[in-house]
């Protein structure tokens, strides 16, 4: 068995979409949960504001796939700011299964059923790699900042003061 087949079946499908995009960064199983920014951190041994979190918005009712420092939590009045929408806020975790068909805790910047809209922090610029969940909450990917802007299309955006 190679690697990727013994990776879960939805990051296997992540894996896929990096292949697809062109990127030679590979999906990682880590032995213990990565479910939250601080455990990915201390399992990788790296700054938790280099954790790509992966969290899943409704801005004016359709979804929006926030990629975020770690190192902060996102202000939806900054981001509603930044994107000109009049409400946002946080999805149940049946909308984030539904419309990225991942849990929380391991939500991929990309393997969704169908593409979705994705804004990434500007403070995930200040790390040479950033961490991001790989369709799992035990399995994650290497990313840089314009690796990770190019693979979502995602807007650069300020969603947080600090």
């Amino acid at each position: 068995m190679t690697d990727d087949q013994q990776l879960p079946e939805r990051s296997r499908i992540v894996q896929q979409h990096l292949i697809e995009a062109g990127l030679t960064a590979r999906v990682r199983a880590l032995p213990g949960s990565t479910r939250t920014a601080a455990e990915a951190a201390a399992a990788l041994g790296c700054d938790v504001g280099a954790i790509a979190s992966s969290l899943l918005f409704l801005a004016d009712g359709e979804p929006l796939l926030v990629m975020t420092s770690g190192r902060h939590r996102v202000d939806t009045g900054i981001l509603a700011g930044q994107l000109g929408a009049t409400r946002i806020e946080m999805a149940a975790a049946k909308q984030v299964r539904a419309v990225t068909g991942q849990a929380i805790g391991g939500v991929a910047p990309v393997g969704h059923p169908a593409p979705v809209p994705t804004v990434v922090d500007a403070a995930l610029a200040d790390y040479e790699t950033i961490w991001a969940a790989a369709g799992t909450p035990h399995t994650v990917v290497p990313l840089t900042f314009p690796q990770l802007t190019a693979l979502t299309g995602g807007q650069q955006v300020q969603v947080a003061s600090s």
